[in-house]
This record gives C-alpha cells, structure tokens and sequence, in this order.
C-alpha cells in the first residue's frame, strides 16, 4: 500500500533534502551548529511532514535558522 504523493511535495522533499545536505557539509567544515543542525533537520522533517503547504512552510522556517541563530 502506497501513500498518495503529489509532484510538488516530491520536489520540494528532495530540494529541502539537498539544501539540508550542503547546509550539513558546511556546519561540518566550519565548525558551526547552526548550519549543522539545520542541514539534518532539513534531510529527516519530509519523512515526517506529509503535503505541500505543510512541507514548504516547514523547510523554510529550518532553511532560515542559520541566518538568524549565528551560533
């Protein structure tokens, strides 16, 4: 049994999961939790956020932590 997935949320999934990839790298490189910690969470949360709204809202608000949390 397969859960219905639009093509939307498919891409917006693998978007949010290569930008979490790259954000992931850098913390890594550079030492930084901010990046780090955004990057995993931007890789896991579309296994667990179902739709597109939900899925859009969602990656943007952890794509924009680094920015805003500098630590």
């Amino acid at each position: 049994m397969s859960p219905d997935v639009d093509t939307a949320s498919l891409l917006l999934s693998v978007f949010f999961g290569a930008l979490g990839a790259g954000y992931a790298l850098y913390g890594r490189k550079q030492r930084a939790i901010s990046p780090l910690v955004s990057g995993v969470a931007l890789m896991v949360f579309p296994f667990f956020v179902h739709g597109t709204l939900p899925t859009l809202l969602v990656g943007v608000a952890i794509a924009a932590v680094p920015y805003f949390w500098r630590a």
